[in-house]
């Protein structure tokens, strides 16, 4: 076991290095820059990383907060990040390119690079795969980072504290929360003018925010068994409205501040200041509205119910 969970940190960071190497190697084609390869050194707190946790916690994890998951996000988020801004400011100037956005592009595209397997193969794969549009090859940057991060925690090993369960519970959570990022960032980039370049930062600042769930995991290890509070002598000292509704608490200040909250921001701004308006913004916008209030709403019933416990000191006879 102490070997499988040894092979796993490994095998994982390996794959957040990999994932950050393609974003690093599209950046610096697309700009036609060979500087960008300093990019790569944002993988050395990673390694440093996995060396302190394989050698001195033996691959596991921490209880509520993963740095690997961080390091990585660190790594990629700069890469995306020119990448988005340079598609956004050179979309009427982009080449003729493959648009993957149907099964015969894409048998088209590898049919081309069965025709070069060979002693050219290295070549023609760098052909295939720059021959793809810019927005296919930043959409499958955005998928893979956030299925790589629902992965990559559940092939981490589990910190210490932390149950099969609690996983299992956070991985749908992340599942979820990933879902939503990424709608958010497809469906509010599309809506970008030529003239709106702040609405890019924007929209990227928020989306940076918003991943930076994943790293966290208060969101499901931090609840307490109520039935434990009934024990009375000192875990009454612990009966507090956060001890008891920790996880409910947290994804509430998540939703509010992290997630639902500024993607509604975003999308009013959208609305009003920047005057895009179509039936999917409506929506999306309603949706978080909602998500909002519900969350409200699920503090206040929280507030309202809780009693705090009574006091367990004896009236005198």
């Amino acid at each position: 076991m102490p070997l499988v969970k040894f092979v796993c940190a490994i095998i994982t960071r390996s794959l957040f290095i990999l994932v950050s190497l393609i974003g690093v190697w599209r950046v610096t084609w697309v700009k036609n820059d060979n500087v960008y390869w300093l990019l790569t050194i944002l993988y050395i707190p990673l390694i440093i990383e996995m060396i302190i946790t394989l050698k001195r916690r033996k691959g596991k994890d921490y209880k509520w907060f993963s740095p690997a998951i961080l390091l990585f996000l660190i790594s990629i988020i700069p890469s995306i990040w020119i990448l988005e801004l340079h598609h956004q400011a050179n979309k009427s100037s982009d080449l003729q390119c493959r648009n993957l956005d149907s099964w015969d592009s894409v048998k088209s595209m590898v049919s081309s690079f069965n025709g070069t397997l060979g002693n050219q193969t290295l070549q023609g794969l760098q052909k295939m795969l720059t021959s793809v549009c810019s927005n296919n090859w930043i959409l499958a940057l955005h998928q893979v980072l956030l299925i790589l991060l629902i992965l990559g925690k559940w092939l981490l090993p589990l910190g210490g504290g932390v149950t099969r369960d609690e996983l299992s519970q956070l991985l749908l959570i992340f599942v979820g929360t990933a879902a939503d990022i990424l709608e958010f960032t497809s469906e509010t980039l599309s809506d970008v003018k030529d003239n709106s370049p702040q609405l890019v930062y924007i929209i990227l600042a928020v989306w940076t925010w918003s991943m930076l769930q994943f790293p966290l995991h208060l969101a499901v290890v931090t609840s307490r068994p109520v039935e434990s509070i009934e024990l009375g002598g000192s875990c009454n000292q612990d009966n507090t409205l956060l001890s008891r509704h920790s996880t409910d608490i947290w994804n509430i200040v998540e939703s509010l501040f992290i997630q639902d909250g500024p993607f509604l921001v975003v999308r009013l701004t959208v609305m009003t200041y920047f005057e895009v308006f179509h039936q999917m913004l409506v929506f999306f916008a309603i949706k978080n509205f909602m998500v909002v209030v519900l969350n409200l709403y699920r503090l206040f019933v929280i507030c309202q119910d809780y009693r705090p416990p009574a006091s367990s000191s004896t009236p005198s006879s």
